[in-house]
């Protein structure tokens, strides 16, 4: 009759859980109290195989002590570039482009073994295999394992995001435009291997990250003496905020999220150049796009970098989110310096964004808008980059199937622009992306 009772339930409850789907339906049985939670485990032992939306497949080990979710992550994207050239209209044409792209191709595999406290996760991105080779820094993303002492404090190894930067941390799959700002791009490190410490106290109130990294970026590894460094911190007064840009969830109580991080490196001359070579770095602020390599490029001789110096990276930033009824606000400042060892030289950055979204048809229709501007080196003049988005997207559910359209305009004065007489530009992107979570 215990078993008659269930499947009545499940036969009761199926329509109301297809609403739920990126829960299993034994998750919202037990919910609503139609199954204990010794049912609960029972139904969880006999179905070793699972499928939640948006979290793929699982696969659970008959005692429980084994189990591994593989899902994927599609973002297809269409980007038109007008680019902006005053020489001649023939140039203009030939710098325009159309491009379809798939942007991100992610398998993703998660879970535990031996223990729930013992968690693992690896993402694989295809859309780094371009003509035969690797690029954007190999096929391995995150490929770490997690220990859980306590809530509060919890040990990490492997190859992660580096914990510096809000937008960063926030999973592309969950970003309120069809992907992350410039200044976001040009101030983050990346992706790195190493070691973390890290926890979240009173129930998410209070989140930290302590951690050290090999220092010259994702799937790139350094033999000397020199690391990296991070730490960030984060309050969150009003209850646990989910590094998520809109509130898709259309929370029914303000939260409110501040945070700090810093970031601290030592690149030798050899790591430190901005072409990402085998005896180089991936790290993404080193890149000849972001803040070091436009910045160094606009030293002057008798401040410049000598050649065989190693260089002293510092970055901190600051940030801030708040959610409530579909309406969604995130900000951050960065602030980066690279001191010469040898020479004493010094080359100063800052950017910053700010963003803000609103649910004109609740958890379905967003309009966004996003202001962001980068300072490559605040000594130097006529050298900001700045970039005005509107967005729209259509939440057809959830983040699990999303289609997203922004049009930007990019504006770059003629320090860093790209066109051959050194023209200030102003180019028009627009971008179209589906996103699939399976």
């Amino acid at each position: 009759m215990k078993r008659l009772g269930i499947l009545l339930g499940v036969a009761l409850m199926a329509a109301q859980a297809g609403t739920a789907s990126a829960r299993s339906l034994e998750d919202v049985l037990k919910e609503k109290g139609v199954i204990t939670e010794e049912d609960y485990k029972e139904i969880q032992k006999s179905s070793p195989i699972k499928y939640k939306l948006g979290e793929g497949f699982n696969f659970t080990s008959a005692d429980g002590k084994f189990s591994t979710s593989i899902g994927g992550v599609y973002q297809l994207r269409y980007t038109l570039m007008d680019n902006d050239d005053v020489n001649n209209t023939a140039a203009k044409q030939a710098q325009d482009s159309s491009k379809f792209e798939l942007r991100r191709i992610k398998l993703v595999f998660n879970g535990y073994a031996y223990s729930p406290d013992l968690t693992y996760k690896m993402t694989i991105n295809f859309a780094n295999i371009a003509g035969g080779a690797t690029s954007n820094g190999g096929l391995l993303e995150e490929t770490y394992v997690n220990y859980r002492l306590l809530d509060e404090v919890q040990f990490r190894f492997g190859q992660d995001k580096v914990q510096f930067g809000r937008q960063w941390i926030t999973s592309s799959a969950a970003q309120q435009f069809v992907d992350a700002s410039a200044v976001t791009n040009a101030f983050v490190p990346g992706y790195d291997t190493g070691v973390m410490i890290h926890g979240k106290i009173a129930g998410g109130l209070v989140n930290y990250n302590i951690a050290g990294y090999g220092g010259v970026g994702q799937n790139t590894y350094r033999s000397t003496t020199d690391n990296a460094f991070a730490a960030r911190l984060t309050v969150n007064p009003l209850g646990d905020v989910k590094y998520t840009e809109s509130d898709v969830e259309y929370s029914k109580n303000p939260l409110v999220s501040v945070g700090a991080d810093f970031y601290r490196n030592t690149l030798s001359a050899t790591e430190a150049n901005t072409t990402n070579t085998a005896t180089g770095n991936n790290l993404s602020f080193a890149k000849s796009t972001s803040w070091y390599g436009l910045g160094k490029g606009l030293l002057p001789a008798a401040r410049a970098f000598s050649a065989g110096e190693a260089l002293d990276f510092n970055m901190a930033g600051v940030d801030a989110a708040f959610k409530w009824r579909g309406f969604s606000a995130t900000g951050e400042y960065f602030f980066a310096e690279a001191d010469g060892q040898t020479t004493n030289h010094k080359l100063r950055a800052q950017g910053f964004y700010a963003q803000a979204g609103y649910f004109v048809i609740p958890k379905k229709v967003e309009l966004a808008y996003r202001y962001s501007y980068i300072d490559p080196n605040r000594d130097a003049v006529n050298d900001l980059w700045v970039e005005n988005t509107g967005a729209v997207s259509w939440y057809v559910n959830n983040q699990n199937l999303k289609i997203q359209a922004d049009y930007t305009n990019v504006h770059k004065q003629a320090a860093i622009a790209s066109t051959s007489g050194k023209n200030a530009t102003d180019d028009q992107q627009v971008r179209f992306q589906v996103q699939m979570l399976f």
